[in-house]
Order: C-alpha cells, then structure tokens, then sequence
C-alpha cells in the first residue's frame, strides 16, 4: 500500500503526504492549474510546475495529508494544517478536492473534520480559521455546516475574472467543534 491510513473516516483517510511521492505533486500540480480548482483559490494566473509544487509544498506547510477514499486507495485531494502558532495555539487549515467527480459529494466536508479532530485533540490547537473568496458558496456552506464562523473579511481582495471579490475568514474553537462530535 502506498498510503498509509493515520486518520481514518467513514468513507476516506489522511495519510500523511509522503515528500517522495511524485504521483502527489503531479496531481497538485494539474489540480493548480485546473482552472475550477485554481478560481477558487483566485490563482489561476499562477503557473505551477512540477518544481514550484514540490518548493511549495516543503515551505509551507506543516502537516500535510493525502486525502485518499478507503474504497480503491484512490488520492482525491489534499488538506494540510499550517502556519501553527504552537504558543497561541492556533493555525491555518487549507483543503483542495482535485478532481470534478469527487466534487459535492461530501469528501471535503469528512476531510476538514477528521484534521479538525486532529487539530484539537492531537495537536491541542485551541483556534483553526481558513479562507474562502466570498463567490465560493458551495465551501462556505461546508465550512458554516461543520461550524466555522465568519470572523473577518477583506474587502476586494482577489481580482478574479474581470472583478474584485472580498476574501473571508472563518474559524472554529475547540470547544465549539467539540459541542457538535
């Protein structure tokens, strides 16, 4: 197996991204230059290659997991926690489902909540927020579901087909995700 099931769901695991693995960053780095998945992140301008995936990758994040469906061992996507501020007890959350197929079909919704698991009670993290440009509505709708709450907002942040966006925050505390298991 490939893959090894750290954290297991109902119907997929994280496995812990493996920096060898070259089958993850190429599928990063065709889900980055997808131009669904790249709008919802506003980065479809961005080029990423092979390279930037892996630098990318190696310098940002901090824990990162393949997410991978329990039938077929299949990689479906990514989500990571990162810039932890170990003190405060707080971090970043980022996700991506690459392909359209496993889109809307509540991979993403399972994924967050397993790390948030992870988040809180193996990592003691006290506050996880992310971000979503404000025209995502399917993800905010996911994030409001699984008890995030809109805690700021920058106004016209991203320029994205011929318009400005706002980009909104959103964040969950341990006690709030806890009250919903």
């Amino acid at each position: 197996m490939r893959y090894y099931r750290k954290i297991v769901g109902e119907r997929l695991y994280l496995s812990p991204f493996n920096p060898d693995d070259i089958e993850s960053y190429t599928k990063w780095a065709k889900w980055m230059n997808d131009k669904t998945v790249a709008d919802t992140y506003g980065g479809y301008h961005n080029l990423v290659s092979l390279k930037s995936a892996k630098t990318t990758v190696a310098e940002l994040i901090d824990y990162r997991f393949d997410i991978v469906l329990l039938d077929g061992d299949t990689l479906i996507g990514h989500i990571s926690i990162h810039n932890i501020d170990h003190l405060n007890r707080n971090a970043f959350i980022g996700i991506v489902i690459g392909e359209e197929e496993h889109r809307r079909k509540g991979y993403g919704h399972e994924a967050i909540r397993l790390v948030l698991k992870y988040g809180f009670n193996t990592l003691n993290l006290h506050n996880i927020m992310l971000s979503a440009n404000a025209d995502n509505n399917a993800a905010i709708a996911c994030y409001k579901k699984i008890g995030f709450m809109e805690s700021g907002r920058r106004r016209e942040w991203v320029f994205k087909n011929g318009k400005y966006i706002d980009k909104i925050y959103m964040d969950i505390l341990a006690r709030e995700f806890s009250s919903k298991t």
